[in-house]
């Protein structure tokens, strides 16, 4: 979530970074500046007026113990009206505050200034790749027939019993996913990650904590009775972690690994005619994580990209 102080301060450059994102929305921008500057009078105004109060109460004390009580009688009708006037002043703070929580989450965050400009998939760039794509030699099967024929992953039965996208793995592929799970931990664990294991349902604070919520409602399982949702990357539980902390610097970096499963519904027409493992609502990860200092961002990303590029090349010849 962007900070007040950045988009009245850097307005412009803020506007600039979010077109990156095709946001066009930045008359949000004035109505945030407009709505804090009303939340600092109001303020503002209730502290003058509780500073006025508690000075007439000590005051009125005073008058009691001095005999003159139709003088304190006089000031404790004027702290009556200050109470009902800071109370109407609290209450507007409040409704400014919650205006203010509301609208804020509408803002994306800003992306790096690096970051190509796009709508599409077609407007990546790439920046690396690992190992050589091999040509499929004619007749090639897809691994969704290649998993039937082998019999490792049953998505038919998987639809049976539950639904589209929540396949079974059966025999030598319930065991290479568990092989490749712990394969996953336990090298993580060697590069000084520490490991969780996390739960698999989050608060709505926490799916406010990492993005899930307010414009990504629709594509995670949700659960009214007890308004939890189910998480879609341990990546949520584990950054929640942090939520309303203040980490000492000389911690960082804090690096913990997790593996769970993770529940998508990826609600609408997108990946609808994606086939096999490519687009599932149950699947397993091994999550990675790491809290570091901004200045050491891009460091760390390049970091944990080649981390990860390792063990894909590992798995590669290993085949």
């Amino acid at each position: 979530m962007l900070q007040l102080s950045i988009i009245k301060e850097h307005k412009e450059e803020v506007i600039k970074l979010l077109a990156i994102k095709n946001f066009s929305k930045t008359e949000i921008l004035d109505t945030l500046i407009q709505l804090d500057d009303q939340r600092k009078s109001t303020q503002k105004d209730l502290d003058e007026q509780l500073f006025e109060a508690n000075k007439m109460a000590k005051e009125i004390g005073i008058l009691y113990k001095s005999g003159k009580a139709a003088e304190a009688n006089d000031l404790k009708q004027k702290t009556a009206e200050l109470k009902q006037s800071s109370k109407e002043l609290s209450d507007k703070l409040e409704s400014i505050q919650k205006e203010l929580n509301e609208l804020i989450l509408e803002v994306p965050n800003l992306p790096h200034p690096s970051v190509p400009k796009g709508k599409s998939s077609e407007d990546n760039e790439i920046l690396s790749e690992e190992g050589n794509i091999p040509p499929l030699h004619e007749g090639a099967k897809p691994h969704w027939d290649l998993a039937k024929e082998f019999d490792i992953i049953d998505f038919d039965l998987g639809n049976k019993v539950t639904g589209a996208g929540f396949p079974f793995y059966k025999n030598k592929g319930a065991r290479l996913q568990r092989a490749l799970i712990n394969f996953f931990l336990d090298e993580a664990r060697e590069m000084g990650y520490a490991e969780y294991q996390t739960p698999l349902f989050v608060n709505e604070a926490s799916a406010y904590g990492t993005g899930q919520l307010p414009d990504k409602e629709g594509q995670m399982y949700y659960i009214g009775e007890d308004n939890l949702y189910l998480i879609p990357t341990a990546e949520v539980p584990l950054t929640n972690i942090y939520r309303d902390s203040i980490v000492k610097e000389s911690d960082l970096p804090i690096k913990i690994t997790a593996y769970s499963n993770c529940f998508r519904r990826e609600a609408g027409s997108y990946g609808k005619d994606v086939r096999g493992l490519n687009r599932l609502h149950q699947f397993d990860k091994v999550e990675i994580v790491q809290v570091q200092h901004p200045d050491k961002s891009y460091e760390t990303l390049e970091e944990m990209r080649n981390y990860v590029a390792r063990f894909a090349s590992q798995i590669r010849t290993s085949f």
